[in-house]
């Protein structure tokens, strides 16, 4: 009896050993692909996260299947995917807001031991914007005719523009903002052309349409360089604030210890897949620019936005609630 326990256990252990050798010996991909995006369907990231899955579908012959789970600003599929298997199979999409959750989120989740950037998808910096019939051109000329006082509104406390702007105008002398949140960056644009609102700090995508056709005028890109979408307006750089940029990116990320062979092929169809004419059609319709790197160049990047979010939220002695 006891012989034939061992070698029916040591037929299970072989067995298993065998089926897992023969999966590592498949080329990757050799199955489906989840691609969990940490916020709701119809976002930007959603948007982005989709088009990119459906090019790597079709180019790595294997479905990249798209599961959405927001909440905690992210951090839940950010955990979702930390606790996966470190194969390949399961990846995040997200987007800046994983590089400053350390800083403010109380999940305790730190993305550069948990995860392995992969690839950094597409930017857009923040824009700050008025309506259309303001008499300034940028913001030293809007400062000055408030007086210094104002209001501004963003997509919600926490988010990127709203931080950018609490740490531009604190380390503005003479500068008193106030901070006016709603839920997403079109009810905050909304309040600006309804007048409720002085000036909207958001990412560039829901605000270009009403750039476009007139009705606001933008004040500063927070980009290094000026945006392509809209050539003549002023980075933040050359409107007094040297060496500062931030910008809103979509990013992939696998779980920590996904094999580096795995990493780089992902990294080498997505940058590929950035290249392609409707693909850089698409991002430009959103307000992004496509911003392929290597992996080692996307994870120095993610170390620096860590500290830089950081020294963000330390300066404006910022708590989250």
């Amino acid at each position: 009896m006891n012989r034939m326990f061992l070698n029916t256990t040591l037929g299970v252990a072989l067995a298993a050993a065998s089926a897992t050798a023969f999966a590592q010996a498949q080329p990757y991909p050799a199955k489906s692909i989840r691609a969990i995006v940490a916020f709701a369907p119809g976002g930007i990231a959603d948007g982005i996260g989709r088009l990119v899955g459906q090019k790597l579908t079709e180019r790595m012959g294997q479905s990249v299947v798209i599961e959405n789970r927001d909440g905690a600003a992210g951090t839940l599929a950010a955990k979702a995917v930390a606790a996966a298997a470190p194969d390949g199979y399961t990846l995040l999409v997200h987007t800046a807001a994983v590089a400053i959750s350390p800083s403010i989120s109380k999940e305790g989740f730190d993305p550069l031991t948990e995860l392995v950037p992969v690839a950094m998808i597409a930017s857009t910096p923040t824009i700050f914007a008025v309506s259309a019939s303001v008499p300034a051109n940028n913001l030293a000329e809007y400062i000055k005719l408030k007086g210094g006082k104002f209001n501004y509104s963003t997509a919600g406390v926490g988010t990127p523009p709203h931080l950018t702007a609490e740490f531009l105008f604190k380390t503005m002398k003479g500068v008193d903002a106030v901070h006016v949140p709603f839920r997403g960056g079109a009810p905050a644009i909304t309040a600006v052309l309804g007048g409720q609102v002085d000036m909207v700090s958001t990412s560039m995508p829901p605000a270009v349409p009403h750039i476009k056709q007139g009705k606001m005028k933008a004040l500063v890109v927070t980009s290094a360089k000026r945006s392509s979408i809209l050539p003549d307006v002023p980075t933040a750089a050359e409107s007094g604030f040297a060496d500062f940029e931030d910008v809103s990116w979509v990013a992939f990320f696998a779980p920590a210890r996904t094999p580096p062979a795995v990493v780089q092929k992902l990294n080498a169809e997505i940058n590929e897949v950035l290249k392609l004419p409707d693909v850089k059609e698409r991002l430009a319709a959103l307000g992004f620019d496509p911003t392929p790197s290597s992996a080692p160049e996307f994870a120095e990047y993610m170390k620096k936005e860590v500290a830089k979010w950081a020294k963000i939220v330390k300066t404006i002695g910022f708590v989250a609630n």
